[in-house]
């Protein structure tokens, strides 16, 4: 099952650190910042606007940013950049971090020689939340990472692409 994020994750999580930005400038004691116009993210991003309104729209139904009308609206995360993962970004508009054809991995069952496989996908689901449970919107805004992402990302093998 090879992994894939979806463009549309790859795309919430980079609007959501744009938001991130934006409050970790702030640096005030509240989670509060400033709201951010959809066109600046589109345009900072690279993200074609109709599809991140729809993208915006999604993380605001799962309660992860706040959206406001007028002059002096635009978007905002709902909650501390510290406190929102990259799971949360991508199950928000994606669902869970890991499915076989829509079922969950601890659904399946496999006969024979492939009874282990359950477990492997089990496993495969635990290593994706080992990172993206890990790293918050307020690492990406700041561009610094957990020392395990770190670790992983330092390993030369990480960055070899196997077909």
């Amino acid at each position: 099952m090879p992994v894939r994020i979806s463009a549309k994750a790859d795309y919430a999580v980079r609007a959501a650190a744009e938001l991130a930005a934006a409050q970790v400038a702030q640096e005030g004691p509240s989670h509060t910042s400033a709201w951010v116009k959809t066109e600046s993210v589109a345009t900072t991003q690279g993200i074609p606007l109709a599809f991140l309104l729809n993208i915006l729209a999604e993380l605001r139904t799962a309660g992860l940013v706040q959206s406001r009308r007028g002059v002096d609206g635009g978007y905002r995360l709902a909650r501390a950049a510290a406190d929102v993962t990259l799971a949360d970004v991508i199950r928000a508009v994606d669902g869970p971090l890991a499915n076989i054809a829509g079922a969950r991995p601890e659904e399946m069952t496999y006969p024979g020689a492939a009874a282990a496989l359950r477990d492997t996908w089990v496993a495969l689901r635990a290593t994706m939340r080992a990172v993206l449970e890990q790293v918050t919107l307020a690492d990406l805004a700041s561009g610094t990472l957990p020392d395990a992402v770190k670790h992983w990302v330092a390993d030369e093998d990480a960055w070899t692409a196997r077909m």
